[in-house]
């Protein structure tokens, strides 16, 4: 079995308004639901055929001089939607994002 370039399994980093939330979730104190959160979380889009170990492995690759250590993986398939674009009807893209957990204490400081 070949081995895949952790660039190849991990695609970019999803920088949305609900993953920003999801990585501020271990500083927000105010509300007690979430305030059990204390692991950093971070959400990445990956290879389609692509599984949690192979995630977990190649994160732990490319920011290995950071030394993170992945805790938990889970992913998504996020579906195509119909669009309606100048009265075309199309899809959009899809693909799978995945939502990584990290061991409490560490984090990913990027400018993004």
């Amino acid at each position: 079995m070949t081995k895949k370039s952790p660039y190849a399994i991990i695609k970019n980093r999803r920088v949305t308004e609900k993953s920003r939330m999801l990585e501020n979730l271990q500083n927000s104190g105010k509300n007690p639901s979430v305030s059990r959160c204390k692991t950093p979380k971070f959400v990445f889009d990956v290879d389609p055929q692509a599984n949690k170990q192979e995630i977990a492995q190649a994160i732990e690759e490319i920011y290995a001089e950071k030394k993170i250590r992945v805790l938990k993986v889970n992913t998504v398939t996020v579906k195509p939607k119909l669009r309606r674009v100048r009265g075309f009807l199309g899809m959009t893209a899809s693909g799978k994002k995945a939502v990584v957990s990290l061991h409490p204490g560490q984090t990913i400081d990027e400018q993004v």
